[in-house]
């Protein structure tokens, strides 16, 4: 017979807590009674912050950022490089090199990377939203800022054809469209790294040795 030593409320915050990533059932027990000793300290104030978060927090109509505002503070920053986009693969390697201060330009977001053995396809991919922006002319290069994964590459592959292809059907159309630059991360990003783990020195030397991605 299962014994329970905390009521349903309790157990429904662990359980909520568990499936946050790099939290186990165990951790989140921690978790949530350490919360729980320090409730007006930690609880109250974090029921507050994630009620306002859900009530505030949109995801950007430009770039796929999250922020309170769509289009977001970066898109809306006047300041940045419009000549140059850098594509991501999620939220937390945008901030990862806004954390950095290695480029200012405006970003993409393309919420993952392709998987076939995931089930994840092009469509489930902000790739028509790039398309989009890089069809309008303004952007001259496209940093593909993705992970030195497999699964990143393969998507850099596919954004690169994409991409191309795009080009050739503009230049067709108008011969004196400018080619667009598409540059890859270079040096410091190790195979297999992702950008949210690494510091801020190793990514400003990614950034300025890019390279044109083949």
């Amino acid at each position: 017979m299962a014994s329970h030593v905390a009521g349903p409320e309790i157990e429904k915050l662990i359980k909520l807590l568990s499936r946050l990533p790099g939290l186990g059932p165990r951790s989140a027990r921690r978790v949530a009674l350490h919360l729980i000793k320090n409730r007006e300290q930690l609880l109250v104030p974090l029921s507050d912050a994630m009620r306002e978060a859900v009530e505030t927090i949109k995801v950007c109509e430009t770039c796929g950022n999250i922020d309170s505002t769509s289009p977001c503070t970066i898109c809306n920053d006047s300041r940045r490089d419009a000549s140059v986009l850098v594509v991501v693969e999620d939220v937390s390697d945008l901030w990862a090199l806004e954390r950095a201060s290695v480029i200012n330009a405006p970003y993409h977001v393309l919420g993952g990377t392709l998987s076939p053995l995931d089930g994840v396809g092009p469509d489930d991919l902000n790739i028509a939203g790039l398309l989009r922006r890089t069809a309008k002319g303004e952007v001259k290069e496209i940093i593909l800022a993705v992970n030195a994964t497999v699964e990143g590459q393969t998507t850099a592959h596919y954004i690169t054809d994409q991409l191309q292809a795009q080009a050739r059907a503009l230049k067709a159309a108008n011969p004196d469209h400018e080619p667009l630059k598409i540059s890859q991360l270079a040096h410091g990003v190790p195979i297999g790294g992702e950008l949210d783990y690494l510091d801020e020195g190793t990514l400003l030397q990614a950034i300025r040795s890019r390279k044109v991605f083949e």
